[in-house]
Parts: structure tokens; C-alpha cells; sequence
């Protein structure tokens, strides 16, 4: 046996002893001691089965099952609570909120053991019948999503990021998040990814017909949130690559027909592949923050989009707040002297944002019930609502 099970509980004997069955029996065994400790080790070692207790101080183990529950990457893993909870109504809470099996403690090691094998070998015929998830080519351009700032600095990538995993989580679909710049790439190691040449490799080809549905379909890494992403290089002498129009225009016409919703993280300002991107897009998000300078950035740039022919009813503003100062303009201010309406405003909460980069998890997943979870649900709905209507 090679599976891995978490154990989640305070009680540092049923830690040990627990965990020492287990590990005779042939499983790898983590252990974490807390509610938020077990959520970052589910998240970051993907465990095949979590044994998880329910009464602990900080999160008991009803909201550390809905935030697993709500996690793509832990939306499938079995959970077994283990607890000494005994009422009928704490066994229904248990089943309700998703775990998979409940048990009281004390019990027998064998019955223990017998229910981690039932779970663990349900899960892998689940896996057995259901085929790896990859991007397919449905002859029909999905929904292509621009993000843009008006300068480099305002979060563009990351709420193109939280925007692409909030997709994934709520609408049926593949969900593909491309970076467009080359030597400018961040996404490989926010999220732990291997580091890939996959948006350099479309715009090194030679020839155009190189690039076709099935190169681009490779290109892509897939993250353990689901994602599908176009990983842009972080090597700075790729910047050069940014010139090659042609080969974008070939390759996001590709992109655009492998998936549900396509997120485009365009980086700051107008480069020379925008207008050929742009077309593709049906709605662009241009992200800026609350202060004089930048407001006025985001004025000019909203006005060249529009230039290059694209309607301003497809041009959203996304107040991106991330620090707290007393400089930073209200969302009320900012759309005055904008002269365009806030789409959402995204208040400031480093805190999370700081956890998600050491989870290398996308924010929204990382704390499903925060408030900027629930901000960027807005950009969400925005998008859902959209793609529903005639085009």
C-alpha cells in the first residue's frame, strides 16, 4: 500500500497511536494537530483519505470538511470523521456538511481499518472511472476574459488568477488562465508549478502551422485546483518574444477553442500584441487602485481600448485595493473622477493573500467564506451572466 491518510486531531495520543496502526498496516501517515494545519497539509500533500476529528479549539472539524468540500483539489478526498461526538443530530451534521463515513471513538482497530480500506478502495474505482481531465477542442470559442492594468503593480495577475479559480469552482467547464507575457511569468511560483515554456514555445515557432489545437492543448499546465494554465517564462531575455503578433493571433485562436471560459492575464498597459489579442476578448477587466495618478492612467487606458475598437460596455474597472492607507481614494471617488462605473471593489486583505502564497493555492480557494472570496464571486457571476447571453 502507497496511499497516504491525514490524521486531524488535537489529541496528540490518538496522533500517535492512530497514526502507528495505520502506518503498520502499510499507509503513509501526516498528521496536524489543528484545524487550519490540517487544511494547509490536505491542500499542499493531496492526501488519498483524511481521518478527522470533530471538537478542536480553532476550526472543529464541521468547517474544516466544508472548506475541503469547496476546494477543488479536496472536493473528491474521502473523509472519515473520528470523534468522540456520539448523538444521532452530531452523525447527521457530520454526513451533511460531506464527510464520507463517521465513526466514535473509542473503537476496535480492526472496524477502524476495515473503514479506512472500504473508503480508500471506493475512491479508487471512482478514479478508475473517470478519465483525466484535459482541455478538448469544442469547435466552439468559449468565453474569453481580458485582464489589464494600467501600469505594472495593481494586482492584474492576481485577480486574473482568483477570477479563473472562482470559474472553476462554481461553473461547470474547463477554466484555461493564460499568461501573455513572456520574462514576465509569476504564475509557476505563486501556485508550486514547474517552471515551463509553454507561452514561449507558441511564440518561438517558426512557422504558424506549427502551432495547432493539439501543441497548444500541451502546452498547458494543470494545477491542482483544476486549472488549466499557460505558464509565461520568468526569464527576462525572453521579453523579446513579445513582438511576435502573428504567432499570438495564432495561438489564443487556438486557446480560445479549448475551453469553457479562457482568463488572459495581459499585464499593464498596451503592448504590441494587444490588438491582436483584443479581439478575442468578449469582456475586459482593467484593474486599477484607488489614488489620483493611477486613476488617471486607467482613464487613458480605457480611451485607447476603445480606440482599437472595443466597446466600452465590455470595458469593466476593477478597484483593486490592496494595502490599507489612507491615500487609497472610496470606490465612490475613484468611479467619480473615473468617469466609469467600479464594476467590484476588492478591499485590502494581505493576511489572506500571504497564506495563499504559502499554500500556493489561488485566494478564493484557500478561505471560501472570506470577504474577498465573496468579492471576487461578483467578478464571477459578472462573467456567468455574460457568456449566458447571445453572441
Amino acid at each position: 500500500m502507497s496511499e497516504k491518510i491525514l490524521i486531524i486531531d488535537d489529541d496528540l495520543d490518538t496522533l500517535r497511536l492512530v497514526g502507528l496502526m495505520l502506518q503498520r498496516q502499510g499507509y503513509q501517515i501526516s498528521a496536524a494537530t489543528n484545524g487550519q494545519q490540517g487544511l494547509d497539509k490536505a491542500f499542499e500533500e493531496d492526501p488519498d483519505l483524511i481521518l478527522l476529528d470533530i471538537m478542536m479549539p480553532d476550526m472543529d472539524g464541521y468547517e474544516v470538511t466544508r472548506r475541503l468540500r469547496a476546494n477543488p483539489s479536496t472536493t473528491e478526498t474521502p473523509i472519515l470523521m473520528f470523534t468522540a461526538k456520539t448523538q444521532l443530530d452530531d452523525k447527521v451534521i457530520g454526513f451533511e456538511v460531506g464527510a464520507n463515513d463517521y465513526l466514535t471513538k473509542p473503537t476496535h482497530p480492526s472496524e477502524l481499518q476495515a473503514r479506512v480500506k472500504a473508503l480508500l478502495a471506493r475512491a479508487n474505482e471512482k478514479k478508475g472511472e473517470s478519465a483525466p481531465a484535459t482541455p478538448v477542442n469544442t469547435g466552439q470559442d468559449g468565453f474569453v476574459v481580458g485582464v489589464i492594468g494600467a501600469r505594472g503593480g495593481l494586482g492584474a495577475t492576481t485577480v486574473a488568477l482568483n477570477v479563473a479559480a472562482g470559474l472553476h469552482t462554481r461553473a461547470k467547464g474547463y477554466v484555461i488562465l493564460a499568461e501573455m507575457l513572456p520574462g514576465h511569468g509569476a504564475l509557476s511560483l505563486e501556485l508550486g508549478l514547474k517552471a515551463s515554456t509553454g507561452l514561449v514555445d507558441m511564440l518561438s515557432a517558426t512557422k504558424l502551422a506549427d502551432i495547432t489545437s493539439d501543441s497548444v492543448r500541451s502546452s498547458l499546465t494543470r494545477h491542482a485546483s483544476g486549472l488549466n494554465i499557460l505558464l509565461a517564462s520568468d526569464r527576462p531575455r525572453d521579453m523579446h518574444l513579445i513582438g511576435q503578433s502573428a504567432n499570438y493571433g495564432a495561438f489564443i485562436s487556438k486557446l480560445a477553442a479549448l475551453g469553457r471560459y479562457i482568463i488572459l492575464d495581459l499585464g499593464a498597459g498596451l503592448q504590441p500584441f494587444t490588438q491582436v489579442v483584443l479581439p478575442h476578448c468578449n469582456e475586459i477587466f482593467v484593474v486599477l487602485e484607488g489614488n489620483p495618478n493611477t486613476i488617471i492612467n486607467t482613464k487613458a487606458l480605457i480611451e485607447d481600448l476603445n480606440s482599437f475598437g472595443i466597446n466600452l460596455k465590455n470595458i469593466h474597472p476593477v478597484l483593486n485595493n490592496r494595502v490599507r492607507s489612507d491615500t487609497q481614494l472610496p470606490s465612490s471617488q475613484v468611479q467619480s473622477k473615473l468617469g466609469y462605473e467600479i464594476l467590484t471593489t476588492l478591499t485590502p486583505a494581505p493576511e489572506l493573500f500571504t497564506q495563499a502564497t504559502r499554500t500556493q493555492t489561488p485566494a478564493v480557494i484557500c478561505q471560501p467564506d472570506s470577504l474577498t472570496t465573496r468579492q471576487i464571486v461578483k467578478l464571477v457571476d459578472f462573467i456567468a451572466e455574460q457568456e449566458a447571453m447571445p453572441r
